[in-house]
């Protein structure tokens, strides 16, 4: 699987995540820049990735600028292809404005910028720690979408304790039924607030990202 990282003005987790897919997870990765439109080195195999940051420095709102972008147009058309797409913090912003992902992510309830360590797990994992860093990550959607996202078993990760046990006190941004990232109907594309590219190296003393990607199949 080889792995594209678009690159839009105001990205700042971009190298974080070439770093992470090419030393971590020893994966060809080519950067992609935000006014390119051409994927034909990528095929539905492949997995295109929007990384974390500010893009377009968050006007209006986060991720509505960037959608506009050449590139966005064809990742678009790549996911509807089937082509797998990864959208992390800011990414998962973008997927949520372009309409590949259900739902809006809202300003965290206390109204804070939050970096830290938190847990999240899904129903197949032990909890697993993963950073955040964002001050607008709280997930919402109405309850008839919400519904139909946990019918159909879109939610891939909630917030949790280091036990796994899975409650509103362990939520750091509000975020609803405390959801912590998603996918879309097909399983194509996936979004999520944590950061798995900042924890897959041994150097930092924690891997858990590494489990992330393998639970999305992007190992």
């Amino acid at each position: 699987m080889k792995f594209g990282v678009v690159v839009f003005p105001g990205s700042n987790c971009d190298r974080d995540m070439q770093d992470a897919l090419q030393h971590d997870l020893n994966k060809e990765v080519v950067m992609l820049w935000h006014k390119d439109k051409d994927m034909s080195m990528f095929t539905t195999n492949d997995c295109i990735v929007l990384p974390g940051g500010f893009s377009y420095g968050d006007y209006l709102r986060c991720g509505a600028i960037a959608k506009f972008s050449p590139m966005m147009q064809s990742v678009i058309d790549f996911a509807n292809k089937g082509g797998k797409v990864l959208g992390v913090c800011n990414g998962f912003q973008i997927l949520c404005e372009s309409a590949l992902l259900p739902g809006v992510l809202l300003q965290n309830a206390n109204q804070q910028f939050i970096c830290k360590n938190v847990f999240i797990k899904n129903d197949a994992s032990k909890a697993l720690q993963v950073p955040i860093a964002h001050g607008e990550g709280r997930f919402f959607a109405n309850d008839s979408v919400l519904d139909e996202i946990e019918s159909n078993n879109q939610v891939i990760f909630r917030y949790c304790n280091e036990h796994g046990n899975i409650d509103a006190a362990y939520n750091p941004n509000g975020a609803v039924r405390n959801i912590a990232g998603i996918r879309n109907r097909e399983g194509n594309v996936f979004g999520m607030m944590p950061h798995p590219e900042r924890a897959t190296s041994t150097a930092l003393g924690n891997i858990d990202g590494k489990t992330v990607f393998e639970l999305l199949g992007l190992n």
